[in-house]
């Protein structure tokens, strides 16, 4: 084979394993997640930091003094592993008693833990001496928490926060032909939220291969006005020359459409930049008949950056973005398209059972999915800059986002995050309103705030000046501080003080940022202070929240509330309100931690949806309680509900709209049927007494995967008896084996309490059901096959489910 053939087969290689985003002819965007060599380091003692905290490296540029930074390190006892990767999943539950460590879900991270607190990374890669009149960038999209970085010993740059990335060019330390070396020290030892947070290289890493004369990162910035027959898209985007001579080139943009057809095309504007010089090139492109960004239908276009010298084309850049019109009224809430829309939102932390913060991109769309199937509708990036894989599948299933910085605050460090955040996050169309901050009770009613926020506001509005922004404020009826100079009033929870502060202020907008807050349990029927568990119902909330039914029917009664995020939409490790130990995440999700839904769950589905909604709870497996009352929930969207126990009428209801009915039931062994009445239409709902398990079931999200080795699936698994009826109370130890290429990353089950180890040694992939129900994670590998999955358990007939990637 010749090498031009070999070449071209590498590179398509390359491209169908999601290494390139975009053409080889010009931006190189291509995936470094592979093969780093992990280790933990120390964050007391030296000797087992590599020598790091003693050496004096600082001293002069490129100097590493026998540290780990050194090119001929020998790292080949270090793990090796593919990012993104979170060290402290991996860890085991510790009973500290110190609050931090109780809110951050009991893992051995932070000060209190230095042997587990430092963690380096080091990767080895060649770039090829034919590409040595290129530049080369590396992007963190994300590492918690405080991040140095090294290329070849020479230092390249800091990163303090755990959520917003960073870029650095490092090509004047490269070698060419060669191996080069990149080194990660990241220090985990300070929290930075008073939530599960993660540990390492979570998310993506990338190598940016540039032209000299290229589009700067997160550079270009689309927007659109109009949405009738024609919408003005305008653009600017920041063309950079990195030689140290001056440098010509030309440019211009045009609009494709998701196919690829070429819609509109900007005149090719010709510029000149000075030895580093940057410029900010803006066009205006006319996009006739544009199809719409909506919630039903989240269209989606391309704009395509294209700058060339003389001929030759130096740089092609490829934007997604969306035609939609947002406006926020004092009196009509939010208007999409000039339609109102009421926010029917939730806030999310960004870990997931089994996998904590280092989630693979498919999680993030079966995430927005579940979310989508509740009915909802808008996400609140809390509190902190979301992956931005989060953005893409929210962007491509239609789910408005708020994005919220970390601090409130503007030094010259959190400016720079929150420039970083908004640059990299202003083209999505999902993205509607930032967020500057939260609960700052410090700071929040006071004159400080109130500078912060008015600077802080300002700044943005030369990053971008499409969009306004809220502060989540946990105050009722209180105007001073921050809340004087807030474009969007924002309430976290104080639902009792929304009205009063619209007749005070009734031409600020206002947001329910943090609303609800019941806490519940998956399949729990009674409060277990021992096991930490608290009523699947919604009963229970904390001093300073609220069930659903006690915000949600103001809310949608009145037209000026623009909606509200529930706290929250799924469970989180850590904060586990109302108790401690052995509590390890919290219960505020309207769905576990697996996405499991709890009843909840079908309170605000009834609501939020137009299709029929009719829920029974809870289960009717309550041998050794006949005869006695069992407090019967029904939530639904129909105009009456009648309960039917083994066939008898136990009377007929009116459903009251935005809350629920409840009957109590002496129990008996059968069936317990609802039928819900849509005026003359009737539908129908039951639980049932069922016998013991009997049988696994196996139910993957999808049955074909990328054989790219990121590619996941989600396998959810339950048990059903003799007569296939899915057992609610089972409770059995499942065992998972696994054939072909793929591999089990996580396990999990939902279960607030359980210490049970997220990752478990290869071979050895285990999990107990909890309230019937279990959940693992599948990744594919890098060749085509059929990954065949197997689960087993006592007395279980066993299943098996294939998955097949390609």
């Amino acid at each position: 084979m010749n090498r031009i053939a070999f070449l071209w087969i590498f590179l398509s290689l390359l491209t169908a394993h999601g290494l390139f985003s975009q053409s080889v002819n010009g931006h190189q965007k291509i995936n470094f997640d592979r093969d780093w060599k992990f280790h933990f380091g120390h964050a007391a003692d030296p000797a087992k930091d590599f020598n790091f905290s003693v050496a004096t490296i600082f001293s002069k540029t490129g100097k590493t003094d026998k540290t780990a930074l050194e090119v001929q390190f020998d790292d080949s006892a270090w793990r090796r592993l593919n990012v993104p990767h979170d060290w402290a999943v991996e860890l085991p539950f510790v009973n500290v008693d110190n609050f931090d460590v109780m809110a951050h879900g009991y893992k051995p991270v932070g000060g209190l833990f230095p042997e587990t607190s430092i963690g380096w990374y080091r990767k080895t890669f060649t770039i090829p001496a034919a590409d040595s009149t290129r530049r080369f960038v590396i992007q963190f999209d994300g590492v918690f928490r405080d991040a140095q970085v090294w290329v070849n010993g020479f230092y390249l740059g800091r990163n303090e926060s755990g959520y917003i990335g960073m870029a650095y060019d490092m090509t004047d330390y490269l070698r060419y032909d060669q191996p080069n070396v990149l080194v990660v020290r990241v220090d985990a030892t300070q929290y930075e939220g008073w939530f599960y947070e993660g540990a390492g290289i979570y998310r993506h890493v990338w190598l940016h291969r540039l032209d000299p004369l290229h589009v700067d990162i997160d550079g270009v910035f689309v927007h659109t006005r109009g949405i009738g027959p024609t919408s003005l898209v305008s653009v600017q985007a920041d063309v950079v020359n990195d030689l140290n001579q001056s440098n010509s080139g030309s440019a211009y943009m045009y609009i494709a459409d998701r196919n690829g057809k070429k819609l509109s095309q900007s005149p090719e504007t010709p510029f000149t930049l000075d030895a580093q010089g940057k410029t900010t090139l803006k066009q205006e492109l006319i996009l006739r008949s544009p199809r719409l960004w909506s919630l039903e239908d989240p269209y989606l276009y391309r704009l395509v950056t294209v700058v060339r010298k003389g001929k030759t084309v130096a740089d092609t850049l490829e934007t997604r973005f969306g035609v939609r019109q947002i406006e926020i009224s004092a009196s009509q809430g939010l208007l999409l398209n000039g339609k109102p829309v009421k926010v029917q939102g939730v806030n999310c932390h960004q870990d997931h059972a089994g996998v904590g913060s280092a989630l693979p991109d498919d999680l993030q769309y079966y995430r927005i999915r579940l979310l989508k199937e509740l009915g909802v509708n808008a996400y609140r990036a809390s509190h902190n800059p979301p992956t931005p894989e989060l953005l893409d599948a929210c962007d491509s299933l239609g789910m408005l986002v708020m994005d919220e910085t970390r601090l409130l605050n503007s030094s010259p460090e959190y400016l720079s995050q929150f420039e970083r955040l908004v640059r990299r996050d202003r083209n999505h169309p999902s993205m509607f309103m930032w967020s500057i901050g939260n609960e700052e009770g410090w700071v929040q009613t006071n004159n400080t705030g109130k500078r912060i926020a008015q600077t802080m506001l300002a700044f943005l509005q030369k990053l971008d000046p499409t969009r306004t922004a809220t502060y989540a404020a946990d105050l009722a009826n209180v105007f001073s501080g921050i809340n004087e100079v807030i474009p969007v009033r924002g309430f976290n929870y104080r639902h009792q003080g929304v009205v009063d502060y619209h007749r005070d202020h009734p031409s600020q907008p206002i947001v329910g940022t943090e609303m609800g807050s019941t806490v519940t349990t998956r399949g729990i029927y009674e409060k277990d202070t021992v096991r930490a568990y608290v009523p699947d119902q919604d009963i229970t909330a904390p001093w300073w929240a609220s069930t659903a039914e006690a915000w949600w029917p103001l809310c949608a009664e009145n037209p000026w509330f623009m909606g509200g995020f529930v706290w929250t939409g799924l469970d989180y490790r850590g904060e586990p309100t109302p108790y401690q130990w052995p509590n390890i995440n919290s219960h505020f999700g309207i769905m576990d931690m697996c996405g499991f839904p709890k009843n909840i769950y079908y309170y605000y589905q009834s609501w939020w949806k137009k299709e029929d909604v009719l829920h029974i709870s809870p289960h009717w497996n309550w041998q050794g309680k006949e005869g006695q009352p069992i407090d019967v929930w029904v939530n639904s969207n129909a105009d009456e509900v009648e309960l039917f126990l083994n066939g008898k009428s136990l009377g007929k209801k009116a459903m009251p709209r935005n809350k629920h009915l409840q009957w109590e039931v002496p129990y008996q062994p059968g069936v317990l049927e609802a039928a819900g009445y849509y005026g003359a239409r009737k539908v129908t709902s039951k639980v049932e007494t069922t016998g013991p398990a009997y049988q696994m079931v196996l139910v993957p999200d999808r049955t074909a995967l990328r054989a790219d080795g990121a590619a996941a699936v989600v396998v959810n698994v339950h048990v059903v008896d003799a007569q296939g009826r899915e057992v609610p109370t089972a409770n059995d130890l499942i065992r998972f084996s696994i054939k072909g290429p793929g591999r089990i990353i996580g396990v999990g089950n939902g279960d607030p309490s359980s210490h049970e180890p997220d990752k478990c040694p290869e071979g050895a992939w285990q999990r107990r059901l909890f309230n019937g129900k279990c959940q693992l994670i599948l990744q594919s590998a890098d060749s085509a096959g059929e990954i065949v999955l197997e689960a087993v358990g006592e007395g279980l007939k066993p299943a098996q489910v294939t998955v097949t990637t390609n």
